[in-house]
């Protein structure tokens, strides 16, 4: 729908190793349940893939004071918000947008640490679902699109911005076939020769050419 709107997505992709490169522990269920299990060099990696609407600015879907254009069908990230999907996330409101009223108006969303508003629970577990039984169809549309070079989770993330009318394409292309597990090569782009030598030391393949179709986004303390 936001491709058909003429907006442009962002595919944001992290993995990690089974050997545990790149995943706390803590976070091992909902790291492994949101990926897809891909071949790099002669080990196996879990590859998890995002795509989320891009803007440079304000939302393209606010009219002149600030009301959403399509409130009616406007994405679960939306409805969701201001809260986290990613259960390992708290939530931090100095780096939200609402304004400092809104916290002082309306229910409670959190109480003693649980978040109590019902409809945001259901809003959020049909997100996590939606990551769970969508990864298969992502990993097709990467394929059709090129999208091969993944970063570390925790080191960083590879973002593509990919041609609407392909992403589209790819879209409806992975719809029509069968998706299962695809023993699919995949590299990872890391910020440093240390994290490097750890997934090489994995088995798996590092990329090692200058990034041609995609950035490195590092989550690395300078």
């Amino acid at each position: 729908m936001w491709a058909n709107d003429g907006g442009q997505v962002i595919v944001l992709v992290e993995g990690f190793l089974g050997n545990g490169l790149g995943l706390p522990a803590q976070q091992r269920e909902h790291a492994e349940r949101r990926s897809v299990v891909v071949q790099s060099g002669n080990t196996k990696a879990c590859v998890a893939i995002t795509f989320a609407a891009y803007n440079v600015g304000r939302c393209r879907n606010l009219d002149q004071d600030n009301l959403c254009q399509i409130y009616e069908r406007r994405p679960l990230v939306c409805r969701i918000y201001p809260m986290e999907i990613n259960p390992h996330i708290p939530l931090n409101i100095a780096v939200k947008e609402c304004p400092p009223e809104s916290w002082e108006k309306g229910p409670d969303l959190i109480v003693g640490g649980e978040l109590v508003d019902q409809e945001l629970i259901n809003l959020i577990q049909r997100s996590r679902q939606a990551d769970r039984d969508d990864i298969l169809i992502k990993e097709a549309i990467c394929a059709s699109l090129g999208i091969r070079t993944t970063a570390l989770k925790g080191d960083g993330f590879t973002a593509y911005l990919p041609d609407m009318n392909a992403l589209v394409a790819a879209i409806d292309q992975a719809a029509g076939q069968p998706l299962t597990e695809l023993a699919s090569e995949w590299q990872f782009h890391v910020s440093g020769d240390d994290i490097a030598g750890q997934v090489q030391a994995a088995g798996a393949r590092v990329a090692t050419d200058a990034p041609l179709n995609y950035a490195f986004i590092s989550l690395r303390a300078a």
